[in-house]
């Protein structure tokens, strides 16, 4: 087995469950924005009276607040991410409900004050207005446009209808038509660096919807094209978008 088989093999086997991407240390690393979103989760946490997570993964960002509300409750679709999740937050006294992630949030209307989400692949605005209390707020980080297209497009060839796809203006004016005032927006640019391809298996098995469909074996030439140009020219360079968004429901 050659070098190139040994990297893909190993990032095959890896465990690809929850949102820990620890796994990658030493193989890609990604900059952070520089809002510090964990930690003003972890802030307005502790002053909520009742806060909503959705699609909380395995809840690793969440299990990292200080304190949780007396009612705070997160939802996941994905069943070894709700397993996870559940080990993770239950004894930190959040309850985990198993969601599909589409209409209806199984949630009363005006249910919670704080609604969070990181890196949600589905916005729903609509249903967040619904389970906000008037005056409530959603608080955010997404991923932006064109995230790690560089990637993805080595993959799949260009993809111009995508660009424009999870762009900060268009899900503000989403969330204003849902019922929504904004009251922040930032935006941030990236740095990916990929240093072998055990790690671009691993990823696209991690995160599905960059290359819909992926296998190692339908995608086996076109890793060892990727994989030879790293070994001759170094990190395969891609950059990722974030956004983060805070959006109050106006009062009745």
């Amino acid at each position: 087995m050659d070098h190139f088989d040994r990297l893909v093999d190993l990032g095959e086997s890896a465990d690809v469950s929850g949102w820990d991407f620890s796994w990658l240390d030493g193989r890609a690393t990604e900059e952070r924005p520089p809002w510090g979103y964990a930690r003003q989760l972890s802030k307005r946490l502790g002053s909520a009276y009742a806060s909503l997570d959705i699609q909380t993964g395995g809840g690793e960002v969440l299990a990292e607040a200080e304190v949780f509300p007396r009612t705070a409750v997160a939802t996941e679709s994905w069943p070894p991410n709700v397993a996870k999740a559940a080990r993770k937050l239950h004894p930190r006294g959040v309850v985990v409900v198993a969601d599909p992630d589409e209409p209806p949030l199984p949630f009363a209307n005006d249910a919670f004050d704080l609604v969070t989400s990181r890196h949600p692949a589905t916005v729903w605005w609509t249903e967040i207005a619904r389970v906000l209390r008037p005056g409530g707020t959603y608080f955010a980080q997404h991923v932006g446009p064109e995230s790690a297209f560089e990637l993805i497009e080595f993959f799949l060839g260009p993809q111009p209808e995508a660009r424009r796809g999870r762009h900060p203006d268009d899900e503000a004016a989403d969330a204003i038509a849902a019922g929504l005032d904004i009251v922040d927006l930032r935006t941030a640019t990236l740095r990916i660096e990929i240093r072998d391809v055990a790690a671009v298996v691993y990823l696209l098995r991690k995160v599905i919807w960059w290359v819909p469909g992926f296998t190692v074996e339908r995608y086996r030439e076109r890793l060892r094209d990727l994989h030879e140009i790293i070994e001759q020219q170094g990190p395969f360079i891609a950059h990722s978008t974030r956004h983060l968004i805070e959006a109050r429901k106006l009062p009745r």
